[in-house]
């Protein structure tokens, strides 16, 4: 939701329905085409920033870098920072970030099963 100006309406609209229902909530925070496939990517382990961006070459570096933070933010993924030269950092999901795991296994499910029904 931090795309939206939190003074705007649709930002106020947004907010009350997420209060009111936990899926919308849930929604607003791996909604996106690039949350849920980071978070796929993580579910089999830590992964370094040039190794997510392999995984998605269609991503920019912006991106990915603005996703990786929200995933943060809302503690979703964890980034550990190595003191070494050059420095290291590692994404990995948290324990609710790994919570997500039977989450997307149900939306592979039914992305496959809509996708044979179009």
């Amino acid at each position: 939701m931090s795309a939206i100006k939190k003074s705007s309406t649709n930002f106020a609209n947004k907010q009350a329905l997420a209060d009111e229902c936990p899926e919308v909530y849930a929604a607003l925070i791996i909604g996106g085409q690039w949350a849920l496939v980071i978070c796929s990517w993580l579910l089999n382990g830590k992964l370094r920033f040039g190794e997510l961006k392999k995984k998605l070459p269609n991503i920019t570096e912006r991106m990915l870098t603005l996703q990786l933070r929200k995933l943060e933010e809302n503690k979703i993924v964890k980034r550990t920072v190595y003191a070494e030269v050059p420095p290291r950092v590692e994404y990995e999901l948290t324990e609710i970030g790994y919570d997500l795991r039977p989450v997307i296994m149900q939306l592979e499910l039914w992305g496959n099963k809509h996708k044979e029904l179009i």
